[in-house]
């Protein structure tokens, strides 16, 4: 698919700028470039601040410079967003004032899929979110082809929240018996054919497909999602300067509780919660987007010591 025709609807866009209170001159961080909607809101809002632009997906940094490669205060780090000290030396920046995390995956790597991230794609099995794979040195191939069927069944139901992890392990076991299983849809259908779509209703009455959380828990153990999440967490905060503050958009209970926890936590001093309780999508913004049905957002300041 031509990445350049695909539409990216950033969920909870303005809440998240409009708690970031940007200011004049600030030094801000888009954590998860994407399509860069949130970017282009955050330079809308004020023309005046710096722009740190951050992805693991190469293609990002091709859709950076389409939009923003005439602002000279506007800047690409490919890398994964936890590396907070890599990415300031590489634009020559010691503090910033503002960091927005949307942990979501991307319109582009679902709708132009290449490496497996969705059960309606025909493409190899690898869910990371780099081309030259993951940090944690396995795929979601490596997963569904060579481990036990104990620790798949664990990884289903611990990231993917699925009372029926253990009928998808045994299934994809006796599959691969058969012949390695190759592609997303293959393991879509293997899924689908133990675990009717009739499984579970979603938001606003339509089935989710039985392989989603399947498909969310293999890509959370290939990249390793929650434990970067609370990396970044911390390595962000060591570098905000005081009066910063940090908003993350989360996808599903998983990842929220992480930031939740990091939030609340007593070591975490000098801080303000702005957000007492998680911001959930408008009703509007849902039947613009369902996909964002289970977003939050959350925001936490640094305050001066």
């Amino acid at each position: 698919m031509n990445t350049e025709t695909v539409t990216h609807i950033p969920v909870l866009l303005e809440p998240s700028i409009e708690l970031l209170d940007i200011q004049d001159n600030d030094s801000v961080v888009d954590g998860t470039f994407g399509g860069g909607g949130h970017s282009a809101l955050l330079l809308e809002t004020n023309p005046t601040i710096t722009l740190i632009c951050t992805d693991l997906d190469e293609s990002a940094e091709k859709r950076f410079h389409a939009r923003f490669s005439d602002r000279k205060n506007v800047h690409f780090v490919h890398s994964n967003f936890k590396d907070a000290d890599k990415i300031l030396e590489a634009v020559g920046i010691d503090t910033v004032n503002k960091v927005l995390l949307d942990l979501g995956t991307s319109t582009f790597q679902l709708l132009a899929d290449e490496r497996g991230f969705s059960f309606n794609s025909d493409t190899p099995l690898a869910m990371t979110f780099s081309k030259e794979g993951s940090h944690t040195g396995f795929t979601a191939y490596d997963i569904v082809n060579t481990w036990a069927e104990s620790s798949i069944a664990d990884i289903v139901y611990g990231y993917g929240e699925d009372t029926k992890a253990r009928i998808v392990a045994k299934a994809i076991v006796a599959a691969r018996k058969i012949s390695p299983i190759k592609t997303s849809l293959e393991l879509a259908s293997i899924i689908e054919a133990v675990i009717p779509q009739r499984y579970k209703p979603n938001h606003g009455g339509k089935r989710i497909h039985p392989a989603t959380k399947t498909f969310q828990a293999l890509r959370i153990a290939v990249n390793d999602e929650l434990a970067v999440v609370k990396e970044a967490l911390d390595n962000w905060w060591k570098r905000l300067a005081p009066g910063g503050r940090i908003a993350v958009i989360t996808f599903h209970s998983l990842e929220d509780r992480v930031v939740k926890q990091w939030m609340a936590s007593t070591e975490l001093e000098h801080k303000r919660v702005i957000t007492k309780k998680p911001i959930p999508p408008t009703e509007e913004a849902l039947q613009e987007n369902p996909r964002a049905r289970s977003a939050k957002l959350r925001v936490i300041e640094k305050i001066a010591e």
